[in-house]
């Protein structure tokens, strides 16, 4: 068994526009204030991308130069690169092998993967899958998503919670039993009315009827979203505990996606993983969607240790969720 390969996170890297959109700007655009945002979301400010035309790409790139340059890493040597994004650059055009190609990894084979803010989580496990495999030595996945491309400003129910950035990490193989050890994801097509951008897909084009409806921008049913992202991020980390025989005291850190800190807060309560446990960024950067797991290993990663069990769990339209057991290899 210790000749098995295991996919192990090798390095991280991350980027965030410069531009703050704080809760006290926010009370000039829409109807609320910064103690009510504070109090529902955890939420004080977000990273906006205003560089004209710039869009998910812009932000992917400066992510995983950051990495690559921190750990001196030749971009041709990267083997696949793979970007989660729910708001690719372009339709009909990969966000990841323009990515690829910006930043040099002319070796790589690229794809997108989009499963809304589990995109991260799932790219997670298929990253490994190419490592376990043997035939992939260097996996790049993304996770960067420009939610403000999506967000009506006017609504305060959604322009309140979202923001842009990108996180990246660098996967290799391992053969000391570290990196991922187990994993647990589910969907639920019939989730998809409670959480979506109506128009600009292939089912509903974009129409100066659209667009008059503002059916361009993301709607969700707050109250529906809270309740099942709880439920099921708790259950799926409770389904990667017991499989796996850890208690909460063998569990060092719960890396849960950022939507919303009372979410977390349920999510950590339920399962009995304690507050200072639980890695929390969203105060920062709002939901930044696929970037939100990224971005929270960046922050925290220097006080990341070797061998330290994290549990990922994210939830994200379609319904999509679950939950990764990982040990981290460096540190």
């Amino acid at each position: 068994m210790e000749n098995k390969i295991t996919a192990a996170i090798a390095g991280v890297g991350a980027y965030v526009p410069d531009y703050r959109l704080t809760n006290k700007e926010l009370e000039t655009m829409v109807e609320t204030n910064d103690e009510w945002i504070t109090s529902r979301t955890g939420i004080k400010e977000r990273r906006i991308l205003k560089e004209k035309d710039a869009g998910t790409s812009f932000m992917a790139i400066r992510a995983a130069k950051t990495l690559l340059e921190k750990h001196d890493i030749d971009p041709r040597t990267i083997d696949l690169l793979i970007v989660a994004t729910a708001t690719p650059d372009v339709q009909a055009a990969s966000t990841a092998v323009y990515t690829a190609t910006k930043i040099g990894a002319i070796n790589a084979f690229a794809f997108d993967l989009d499963a809304a803010c589990s995109s991260f989580l799932y790219g997670m496990s298929v990253a490994a899958k190419y490592i376990e495999s043997g035939r992939y030595k260097r996996v790049l996945l993304i996770g960067a998503d420009k939610c403000s491309s999506m967000i009506d400003y006017t609504d305060r129910a959604t322009c309140i919670i979202f923001g842009d950035g990108a996180g990246a990490v660098l996967f290799e193989p391992n053969r000391e039993g570290l990196g991922i050890q187990d994993e647990y994801l589910r969907g639920d097509g019939n989730g998809r009315e409670y959480l979506n951008v109506k128009s600009g897909g292939s089912s509903r084009p974009f129409t100066a009827e659209t667009l008059d409806n503002r059916e361009h921008y993301v709607k969700q049913d707050g109250r529906t979203v809270f309740k099942n992202a709880v439920s099921m991020m708790a259950s799926a980390v409770e389904t990667i505990l017991d499989r796996n025989q850890l208690t909460t005291d063998h569990v060092h850190w719960l890396a849960a996606h950022q939507a919303n800190k009372r979410i977390i807060d349920a999510t950590a309560n339920r399962v009995g993983i304690p507050e200072e446990k639980a890695l929390v960024n969203i105060e920062k950067y709002g939901n930044t969607t696929s970037a939100t797991l990224p971005l929270l290993l960046w922050d925290f990663e220097k006080v990341l240790k070797k061998g330290d069990k994290i549990i990922f769990a994210t939830f994200g339209g379609g319904f999509t969720w679950g939950s990764i057991y990982l040990t981290w290899a460096y540190g």
